[in-house]
């Protein structure tokens, strides 16, 4: 594990019984690990700050993000390949308490299409973002289970960083560049864009390939040529 001031701490995790495909830290010093999995198997993982299993239970498939806050909210994203298979999935977004318990699912209101495949997700302090296909809405979901949606000026976007009623994205677009910014700001019912630029690396190189990038709050994270180094882009 990393800190922002860059220190690294070691966790040795015991009885480890799956292949992990993500991994994220919950409060009190507790860790979560998910895998891939058939329908109904147990595919995720939580373990005490001593490194001991806790508990295994099933998480549902084709996790495209899951993501832990600091209000003991742990938030799983789903893509299609689980969304039309895997009754947990079918949410498309699902928030769980940091024991593993499922406490919340989405479910699009009427005139609103359903979730296929999240592009792009934020999890912030009791409070998830999410954009996604078909339609690419701006789903905003606090934990007590209200939400609100947003029309979405930009198609597509991979990233997305949010602060206040300032949402930053990246990707996306008319000519679905991935290397392009946009500032938004939201209003009750849109979003309206008020700034674009081109990412670019920090010497000034062009922003080509990347991993899916991480937003927490108003930061999105972009891994660099190693897993240790990463870069930040504030809204």
């Amino acid at each position: 594990m990393i800190s922002d001031a860059g220190d690294t701490q070691e966790r040795v995790l015991q009885d480890v019984t799956l292949l992990p495909h993500h991994l994220d830290a919950l409060p009190n010093g507790r860790l979560v690990v998910q895998s891939h999995g058939a329908v109904g198997e147990p595919n995720a993982q939580i373990y005490g700050r001593d490194g001991r299993r806790r508990r295994s239970f099933a998480m549902g498939r084709a996790i495209e993000f899951m993501m832990a806050d600091r209000r003991n909210n742990l938030w799983t994203a789903y893509f299609d390949e689980g969304v039309y298979v895997d009754s947990i999935s079918a949410a498309g977004l699902v928030r769980w308490d940091s024991g593993g318990n499922r406490l919340w699912g989405y479910s699009a209101p009427q005139g609103v299409e359903y979730i296929d495949t999240v592009y792009a997700f934020n999890a912030a302090d009791a409070v998830a973002w999410a954009t996604y296909y078909p339609t690419f809405p701006i789903l905003e979901v606090h934990a007590n289970g209200h939400f609100s949606l947003r029309k979405n000026p930009v198609s597509s976007p991979l990233g997305m960083a949010v602060q206040g009623d300032q949402i930053l994205m990246l990707g996306g677009g008319p000519r679905d560049r991935r290397d392009r910014l946009h500032r938004c700001h939201m209003a009750a019912d849109e979003a309206v864009v008020v700034e674009e630029a081109e990412l670019t690396m920090p010497n000034g190189s062009p922003l080509k390939r990347y991993a899916r990038p991480v937003g927490r709050g108003g930061r999105l994270y972009l891994r660099g040529t190693s897993a240790r180094q990463w870069y930040v882009v504030n809204v």
